[in-house]
């Protein structure tokens, strides 16, 4: 496994003296954001992890190895390559054996992050069930991997693109805890809240930090969900979005696109049709996860 693995020189130092580190992945710049926004979001969101006392680690397939921090140049070639494969687990291995390269979506991103012993990651959305999911069985492997694989992620919600509901319940079904970080419902990406309630809310990072180091301890496999919702400011009119989004799947269903093109489509599209608001909410509550991801990740390795 190990020679599958290469760390930036800043994550190696990281780990040896025992700091705390941050996985991001590597779709955002490559599949979920316009260049030259997506570099310039990715350098920001690193730099606001390290302002709050953690080290950043972008996670890419490159030349046939996992890369657990991506330099400079590093993340300038994903944010401008045309062809660079979407990952989740059932991809990895062939990426890899091929030497193609590849951006991490969130499940490839936790696999590869347990690999490293990283055990935060912060993200923009999680992926979930797919609205007409009871007859076309789309649904995210990020919800099967959020109950296999040890790693909590920080985001802001599923994107309302998504059935909430039955991600909701496949969540529970799986024994994953969605945790409201200053919140009673579960957010909605592009807007603060959503009809959905939360079990667990959690107002400080500690309270996060103690019940993921309970968890593992216990040895209960699986990841957790840390909902943080979008700052005020950047959040967008629930009745605006859903009508957005409604005439976007209305498209997306007369075009034939499915499987893992619906969510890049649905973004373009979502952005095009609010002139580009969206785009500016999906970067601030990028940075907003950011925040409290490391934080979390201090507050964690600091119970070792």
């Amino acid at each position: 496994m190990k020679q599958y693995l290469t760390f930036s020189e800043e994550v190696r130092t990281a780990m040896e003296q025992g700091k705390p580190v941050v996985a991001l992945e590597s779709t955002i710049i490559s599949h979920g954001m316009p260049y030259p926004q997506n570099v310039q979001t990715a350098r920001e969101v690193e730099q606001i992890i390290r302002d709050n006392g953690a080290v950043p680690a972008t996670i890419a397939l490159v030349d046939g190895k996992i890369k657990i921090g991506l330099s400079d140049e590093e993340l300038e070639m994903f944010g401008k390559s045309t062809d660079v494969a979407k990952a989740s687990r059932r991809d990895l291995a062939y990426l890899l054996a091929t030497k193609k390269m590849g951006a991490t979506t969130v499940a490839a991103t936790m696999i590869c992050a347990e690999l490293a012993g990283i055990k935060i990651f912060v993200t923009g959305g999680i992926g979930g069930v797919h609205r007409g999911a009871e007859t076309t069985m789309d649904i995210s492997a990020d919800l099967e991997e959020l109950a296999q694989t040890n790693v909590a992620v920080i985001c802001a919600g599923a994107k309302s693109i998504l059935d909430l509901g039955l991600t909701m319940e496949y969540l529970e079904t799986k024994g994953v805890p969605v945790i409201g970080y200053q919140t009673d419902v579960l957010p909605a990406f592009y807007t603060r809240t959503s009809e959905f309630q939360l079990n667990v809310r959690a107002d400080d990072v500690e309270t996060i930090a103690s019940t993921l180091k309970t968890k593992w301890d216990l040895n209960l496999k699986g990841g957790a969900v840390i909902t943080n919702p979008i700052p005020e400011e950047y959040a967008m009119d629930e009745a605006t979005i859903n009508n957005v989004i409604e005439s976007a799947l209305k498209e997306a269903k007369e075009k034939k696109i499915s499987g893992k093109e619906v969510t890049p489509f649905m973004l373009a599209k979502v952005k095009e049709l609010t002139g580009g608001k969206s785009l500016e909410s999906n970067i601030a509550l990028v940075k907003n996860n950011a925040v409290v991801g490391a934080k979390l990740a201090v507050s964690l390795n600091s119970l070792k």
